[in-house]
């Protein structure tokens, strides 16, 4: 099985917090289509024998997007590749996208699952974040889609921004239980480097994030969702019945994907390549039906430390058995020794050989994720 994801790249207003790549022109809207399923043709060899399972369109803002032109995306990857029966296709949405006119086009496509950006059911919070939607679109976009017959629905929140405090992050979180989403994304707010948020801490307009209030708002989260019923299966993502992100879910578990798009991420296994991330650059090479990516073929290491960095952020953790059949029990035994010194701390626990982390280990996933790191000098 292997997933497909599509990089829209364009957005109404740009967040101050967002360092996706994407644009608030939408002059080259038409062409970008365009180039999109040219490179959908272009990259059909790039999963040999692989089975599509589920099909992903992010961004930027893909629900800007027509149903016909959503279709017509689909319909070009059911022609150049082999597609399970019922796969999961996901349109990541804004809320004020979300129109009646909108839903019953987009009911007309194979799209069977939301992933809204609802990020705060506060208007001041969606005002600081310069989000192009209101609190009420919101509340009006979940009620509708829920309505037309989209179960599998999720809804991101954002917490660890100044604005945020507990009652308000608490009330964020009692208002997506009350809804009975399916699955709910939650992302601390992080500052990345050229980002309007970047330059108001830099110039003082804005305090920085206080970490000790987003790693309290992480616990809140926790504890909150987990006491509702949902399954905290990912860092940030947390289901109701099993309803997981099959897109995301393998991207964590080391299933093969293609990107297609400005930006977008591809990997097969043993090769990793990334798209320009510009959008006249990318136009202009599928215009002479050149594919604009830059790829790495893999190293041991490599694919030994995506394991770790991606497989300790679940509920499955890491197998010291599967990478001892994989790579030799070297490598195992070198990885239960370091995890050793950080079930001492409480941040791990080992059971039968699978490493997961523990609540307070969630804290701090990224960096005990490098501290397990197999050198490129590791003698296998």
């Amino acid at each position: 099985m292997a997933g497909i994801y599509i990089h829209i790249p364009f957005c109404k207003k740009a967040c101050h917090y967002c360092d996706f790549h994407f644009s608030t022109s939408l002059k080259y809207k038409t062409e970008m289509l365009g180039a999109i399923i040219q490179e959908i043709e272009l990259q059909k060899n790039y999963l040999p024998n692989q089975t599509i399972q589920t099909i992903y369109f992010g961004g930027g803002t893909p629900s800007i997007l027509s149903g016909s032109d959503l279709s017509r995306i689909i319909d070009t990857i059911y022609q150049n590749f082999t597609v399970a029966t019922n796969p999961e296709i996901t349109l990541e949405a804004n809320p004020d996208d979300l129109n009646n006119q909108k839903i019953k086009e987009i009911r007309q496509t194979q799209i069977n699952r939301f992933s809204i950006g609802v990020q705060s059911f506060f208007d001041d919070d969606l005002i600081w974040m310069n989000r192009a939607h209101i609190a009420a679109e919101s509340e009006s976009a979940i009620k509708r889609a829920q309505d037309n017959g989209f179960d599998n629905l999720n809804i991101d929140l954002i917490y660890g921004f100044p604005l945020l405090n507990h009652q308000k992050w608490n009330a964020n979180l009692q208002k997506a239980i009350e809804f009975k989403v399916s699955h709910i994304s939650s992302y601390a707010l992080t500052v990345e480097p050229k980002t309007a948020l970047a330059a108001f801490i830099k110039n003082k307009q804005q305090a920085p994030i206080n970490e000790e209030k987003s790693a309290a708002q992480f616990l809140i989260l926790m504890d909150t969702l987990c006491e509702a019923g949902y399954q905290h299966y990912e860092i940030s993502n947390f289901c109701l019945l099993a309803m997981q992100s099959q897109h995301n879910t393998n991207y964590w578990q080391g299933v093969h994907y293609l990107g297609i798009g400005p930006s977008a991420h591809s990997y097969n296994g043993n090769n990793r390549q990334w798209n320009v991330a510009d959008n006249m650059r990318y136009l202009s090479a599928l215009a002479k039906k050149e594919i604009p990516a830059t790829g790495e073929l893999l190293t041991i290491p490599n694919k030994i430390n995506e394991y770790l960095m991606t497989g300790l952020r679940t509920i499955w953790g890491i197998d010291l058995n599967k990478i001892a059949s994989e790579y030799g029990t070297s490598v195992s035994q070198k990885l239960e020794e370091q995890a050793l010194a950080l079930t001492n701390k409480g941040l791990v626990v080992n059971i039968n050989g699978i490493i997961t982390l523990t609540n307070n280990g969630k804290l701090y996933a990224d960096g005990i994720a490098a501290d397990l790191f197999i050198d490129e000098n590791f003698v296998f």
